[in-house]
């Protein structure tokens, strides 16, 4: 093998348990089927975006679509005009208090009256009064209106069928303010139709309103000649049974009520205890008087007749005093002065007795004059209370009949007075509505709009192409962008392959700075960091089925190595088609695996600079066998300690037991998939064959990948062939062989 090169040098551990090496750490998550991570797909801008762009054509295709349909509907369309007219509504004011004086205060019932507005606006698209409309302007002879028709109530139903469907009212925000439209073929016949409606409704509301107020005063009328039987029934009730059982009322008429006070009987009696009262007071006070004289008081007429000689005596007492101060009291003057004013002092008591007694014979008749009196009127006071109580029961009666007087007499008055109220002025007042604008001729046509109807195609259209394109992506569900691949299969995404320009891959890769080699280049890059130890030492390069481009990606790969300075065996694995043949027989995989010669026969270099090949061979009778042998485990022990890299071009997953035993053998699986075309449930089940199988999946990549539709990398890739050639020279000097491979195929 020293002919061949010595190994690169390798960090990569050995693994006792399964003798191969460690599997390299994956990038990003874990692993799992499709389905396992999300619930499924999500709508985002970003793949709405890439929706739109990869069905662009479909889309367009659906907005040229509607557009066309859009001009033939407005073509084929007649033209129809419209007539306006506006009107203010005024709503009703309702009377909130009323005074004494019966005046009240009204108030509007206000722009937020919903329940009213609501009313007149459904008055306006009413049935009956289309029919007055159709009725006022005779429209039922109009052939422009009801075509032929048959008779006259056919065609005005006919007619008021076509005002109602043409009539359009809207209120206009903040406002009372109502517009109503009507659209007919003819401009005149438009402006015609929105004056009448307004007309019609206006003169409706008023006859609605006088006829209301005429039925009101009829009805007041039969109301109050009712009452006022019943009022004039029971006045003459009263009156008769007031007759009949002599019950005299004091109080202004019958209707002001009657009460025990008001009758003759009553008043009478309230007289007599008003008398008694103050005869009694009387009688009392007589009695007192006569009382004290009786007991012997002094009174006051007595104390004025024995004045002149209460002086004499005070006189004297005051000399007596005066000479007592000279005199002895048995001094014979001062006996004499005491005898004279005993003498005095015994008259004036003569005096008084005398008086008092004359006083109490007066005082003792005024007191039985004053009895008497008392006792009289007690006794007619008897007498009247027991004609009161005695009225007072026949009175019950009276009080009932007076009651239904009163009642009626308040009826007749209320009813009279709101018939005084209710007039022709009154009854209708002031209108529900006025017209503010009047319906003109329209100048143009309403109907069809062109640009309104291109611009409802061109948005319709895109909708329905872009529910198609949904609904299409959805449909084929495939790996189609990175994400695709992070989301649906859990692997890392290491890169995306671009279609190439040419008809060949050989000529882009041959290019080193054509995309499709910088592609590859950045893919080999990121292979260098799935493991601790950088790129797998045994990569095997497989895909889900054929033609998705394993065999082209395993070589750009092995040539993309070199680059990066590594010494590279690209080993074609697939003995069932083989993608690189020689021309030369015994040389090949399926030789060495059957023979006994080494490795370095088998190997021919390529015109890449550090890459060998070791082709296929000849097909043989089953590959699976040779693929599950010991010789092959150790072959690609050797090959592994004599190159960096080996890099083996297996066959597909699906259907074959291949490639699930060379995923086992090596150390790192890479998973080749055909952007667009490759479906999810058929890579998912590949991945899940292989990782069954104890293989390690680093990643995949997307061939014959747009990144312009989903990032815009702006590469302008075009990728149209599945097969190319690859040419490898080897000459016999220097101990090399020169030999022709050729790819077959671009599995």
């Amino acid at each position: 093998m020293a002919s061949i090169g010595a190994p690169g040098p390798t960090n990569l551990a050995v693994n006792p348990e399964k003798g191969r090496e460690l599997a390299p750490v994956p990038l990003g998550g874990g692993y799992g089927s499709y389905g396992t991570a999300r619930g499924g797909p999500e709508l985002s801008l970003g793949l709405l975006w890439r929706i739109a762009v990869e069905w662009r054509w479909l889309i367009l295709a659906a907005i040229g679509t509607c557009i066309a349909a859009a001009v033939l509907i407005t073509l084929l369309t007649p033209l129809k005009y419209q007539s306006t007219a506006t009107i203010e509504l005024n709503p009703p004011e309702v009377e909130v208090m009323t005074d004494q004086s019966g005046k009240g205060a009204r108030q509007g019932s206000g722009a937020g009256d919903v329940n009213f507005t609501g009313t007149q606006l459904n008055l306006l698209k009413s049935q009956a009064l289309a029919e007055r409309v159709a009725q006022d302007l005779n429209l039922a002879s109009d052939p422009a209106v009801v075509g032929e028709g048959t008779d006259r109530a056919t065609n005005t139903k006919i007619a008021a069928g076509v005002v109602q469907s043409g009539t359009k009212v809207r209120l206009l925000p903040q406002s009372d303010i109502v517009s109503i439209s009507f659209v007919a073929r003819s401009p005149q016949l438009a402006a015609k139709v929105v004056n009448g409606i307004t007309d019609a409704y206006i003169a409706t509301n008023l006859e609605r309103r006088y006829q209301a107020s005429s039925y009101a005063r009829d009805f007041l009328q039969r109301q109050i000649a009712t009452t006022r039987r019943d009022l004039e029934r029971s006045e003459r009730a009263i009156v008769a049974y007031a007759q009949q059982q002599n019950l005299i009322s004091t109080t202004g008429g019958p209707g002001e009520g009657a009460s025990d006070t008001n009758s003759l009987t009553g008043s009478t009696l309230v007289s007599l205890n008003n008398a008694l009262a103050t005869t009694q007071a009387r009688r009392i006070a007589a009695e007192q008087r006569y009382r004290e004289a009786v007991a012997g008081g002094a009174s006051t007429e007595g104390s004025a007749n024995a004045a002149p000689l209460r002086g004499q005596i005070a006189t004297l007492n005051a000399q007596y005093q005066q000479k007592l101060q000279t005199f002895r009291p048995d001094y014979p003057e001062m006996v004499a002065l005491r005898a004279q004013i005993d003498a005095l002092k015994a008259a004036v008591v003569s005096e008084t007795r005398t008086t008092n007694a004359d006083r109490a014979g007066s005082l003792r008749q005024d007191y039985q004059a004053a009895r008497a009196e008392e006792d009289r009127l007690r006794a007619q006071v008897a007498g009247l209370s027991h004609s009161v109580l005695d009225q007072r029961g026949r009175r019950i009666r009276y009080n009932i009949l007076q009651r239904d007087v009163d009642t009626n007499r308040t009826l007749y008055d209320a009813l009279l007075q709101r018939y005084k109220e209710i007039g022709v002025a009154g009854g209708i007042g002031t209108a529900v509505a006025s017209v503010v604008d009047r319906g003109v001729i329209p100048g143009g046509a309403f109907s069809p709009n062109l640009y309104l109807n291109l611009a409802i195609g061109a948005a319709l259209g895109l909708v329905l192409g872009m529910l198609a394109a949904i609904v299409l992506e959805f449909v084929n569900d495939t790996i189609k962008i990175p994400d695709d691949v992070r989301n649906k299969l859990q692997l890392p995404f290491l890169g995306g392959i671009p279609v190439t320009k040419g008809a060949k891959p050989v000529d882009d890769l041959k290019d080193p700075l054509s995309p499709l080699t910088e592609a590859y280049l950045s893919t080999a890059s990121a292979l260098q960091f799935v493991s601790e130890g950088g790129v797998p030492k045994t990569l095997l390069v497989s895909s889900t089925r054929p033609a998705e481009g394993k065999s082209t990606s395993a070589w750009a790969l092995a040539q993309s190595f070199t680059r990066l300075g590594k010494r590279v065996l690209m080993i074609d694995a697939d003995m069932r088609r083989p993608a690189f043949v020689t021309g030369r027989e015994n040389v090949g995989l399926s030789h060495l695996l059957t023979d006994s010669s080494s490795l370095s026969d088998h190997v021919l270099q390529s015109d890449v600079e550090n890459l060998w090949m070791m082709p296929a061979g000849t097909i043989p009778p089953s590959p699976p066998e040779l693929i599950a042998s010991p010789r092959f485990a150790a072959l690609l022990a050797d090959a592994a300690a004599t190159f960096d890299i080996v890099v083996i071009d297996g066959p597909p997953v699906l259907g074959l037991a291949d490639a699930p035993l060379l995923s086992s053998l090596v150390q790192a699986t890479l998973m080749v998939i055909e952007a667009g075309r490759t479906r999810t449930r058929a890579a998912s089940e590949a991945q899940n064959r292989l990782r069954t199988a104890g293989a390690h999946m680093v990643g995949a990549i997307l061939t014959r990948y747009q990144p312009q539709a989903s990032y815009g990398y702006g590469y302008g890739y075009g990728y149209g062939q599945e097969k190319s050639q690859y040419r490898y020279v080897a000459d016999d000097n220097n101990k090399k062989r020169r030999i022709m491979l050729s790819v077959q195929n671009d599995d």
